[in-house]
């Protein structure tokens, strides 16, 4: 062989070491990023279950908008799936969001991270499956979030598991390299979800007219049922609203160097997208798909970022870390029996399959959703990809301010918001529509107007009688009845639509 062979053959089994390394830097997390992420989803859980229980009542019991039998009705799958569903009480209901909100706070410590991952998303998806009429997307981001979780080593680090490793001298994940990173198909998967989620939603806007003309955020904050605390405060001017339009699209557009690009860039990018998210929780009512969103972007930033959060907060972190090792403390090692370890090894050696087939499942799925690739038919006669994609106010954002009228009228003629308790004019205008109590009412109340089913309309009346009731005081009177009317209001000429959904006596009138 000559020497010219023997160069090339040393150029081409060097490049091979570059190639992974190059592909371990884009599509490997850092195990401290995955630490952040898996602190964030608990205190995510913990919000959205806070969020949900003012309306506990409301929306997850039989005395509520949607009792099991309208459930039943609606989503036979779910009402049988959902451990929700199991009892129409409050009491029970409250019950599994305590358990729910002590496996999102196990999660957030790491206290038997798998486990406490297991079980909020089986009692997420169950809470989910009681109501679906008041999801959004942030709702179907959260629990893929954690499905794609549960196969990652969330507990690696800043964890009490890593504490009790520590102790007991225990190993480390075999997913954790010595580099501090963890490679393979089950730390990708986090990522080419929040990848997809990003470029589904640019091809849906560039398919219509209101972002390519840098129309669209202007209309959105024109919604004033979407306003969140400063949402009204935005100014309305046209040429900084347009530049939003415009720099949102083109960060979206850019999703993929998430993953295509490395080191700076990759974290500028990461940091861009999650101030945006962070402002649309204090601009838009929209739940919590900007916290979710953010909490899903952690793991893209590298090491050197979070070589930084460790500086800054190590006399913290070493304070909590004696404290819960004292408390975690055992007198000895406490090897797993041999059972226990084999059926753990044969998961480990399963969650990479797995990984890489949900991998290729969620890019054909989208693929699928957005029209690029024809649906196979066993798939198309079992579910449809179009439907629940990822086209938040894309390809346009609606024209018209959704509002509604819940009005109840007591025995002497008087009448009160039935949402809001307030007095209002006898003959109330649709102008003096309001806006909603919360974005999942806001979900339910829209759907309702959309698709005005009357098993859905009775028991939403039925409810807004008991909770016009209770808002009321003494001097009103008893209730006797309540209409609900869906107002449009088109924000480019003000022109105004009202629809009845119905109207109810109430019990004792």
């Amino acid at each position: 062989m000559t020497t010219a062979d023997a160069g090339d053959a040393d150029s081409g089994a060097g490049a091979v070491p570059r190639l992974r390394a190059a592909l371990r830097r884009r599509f490997g997390v850092d195990a401290r990023a995955f630490a952040a992420f898996r602190i964030a989803l608990g205190a995510v859980l913990l919000v959205d279950l806070a969020l949900r229980a003012r309306n506990l009542g409301a929306f997850y019991t039989d005395a509520g908008v949607l009792p099991r039998a309208a459930l039943a009705g609606a989503y036979p799958l779910g009402a049988r799936l959902s451990i929700h569903a199991v009892s129409g009480e409050a009491w029970a209901v409250s019950l599994l969001f305590l358990v729910a909100a002590a496996a999102a706070a196990a999660l957030a410590v790491g206290h038997r991270t798998r486990a406490a991952t297991a079980v909020s998303l089986v009692l997420l998806a169950s809470l989910q499956a009681r109501n679906p009429f008041v999801l959004n997307a942030g709702d179907t981001l959260l629990l893929q979030l954690l499905g794609a979780g549960l196969l990652c080593p969330l507990g690696a680090r800043w964890s009490l598991d890593a504490v009790r490793r520590r102790e007991t001298e225990a190993p480390e994940p075999t997913a954790v390299g010595a580099s501090g990173r963890v490679a393979g198909p089950a730390a990708a998967l986090p990522l080419a979800l929040v990848v997809v989620v990003y470029v589904s939603n640019a091809v849906v806007k560039l398919r219509g007219t209101a972002w390519p003309a840098g129309e669209a955020v202007e209309r959105v904050f024109r919604l004033t049922y979407l306003h969140g605390p400063f949402g009204g405060v935005v100014p309305e001017w046209s040429p900084l609203l347009a530049a939003a339009t415009y720099g949102w699209l083109a960060l979206v557009v850019a999703s993929p160097l998430l993953v295509a690009a490395a080191g700076r860039l990759r974290a500028a990018l990461a940091g861009t997208l999650l101030a945006a998210h962070l402002s649309m929780a204090v601009t838009l009512q929209i739940g919590v798909f900007p916290l979710v969103s953010a909490a899903a972007l952690l793991p893209f930033f590298p090491p050197s970022v979070w070589d930084r959060v460790e500086r800054a907060v190590a006399p913290t972190a070493d304070r909590l870390r004696r404290g819960a090792a004292d408390r975690l403390r055992s007198p000895g090692p406490t090897p797993e029996g041999g059972p226990v370890r084999a059926v753990r090894e044969r998961a480990a050696a399963a969650v990479p399959v797995l990984a890489a087939a949900l991998l290729v499942a969620l890019v054909a799925w989208n693929a699928m959703g957005l029209g690029l690739v024809e649906t196979p038919d066993p798939v198309a006669s079992v579910a449809d990809p179009t439907e629940g994609g990822w086209d938040m106010f894309a390809p346009n954002p609606p024209a018209t301010d959704a509002l509604v009228l819940a009005t109840a009228t007591t025995d002497d003629g008087e009448r009160l918001d039935a949402l809001y308790g307030d007095r209002v004019a006898r003959d109330r205008p649709p102008s003096d529509a309001r806006a909603y109590p919360t974005a999942r009412w806001r979900k339910l109340l829209t759907l309702l107007a959309d698709d005005p089913e009357p098993d859905r309309v009775e028991p939403l009346l039925a409810h807004l009688c008991d909770r016009a009731a209770g808002l009321a005081d003494a001097e009103s009177g008893p209730i006797r009845s309540v209409t609900v009317s869906a107002v449009d209001v088109d924000v480019t000429d003000g022109e105004t639509r009202v629809d009845e959904l119905g109207t109810r006596s109430c019990p004792g009138s």
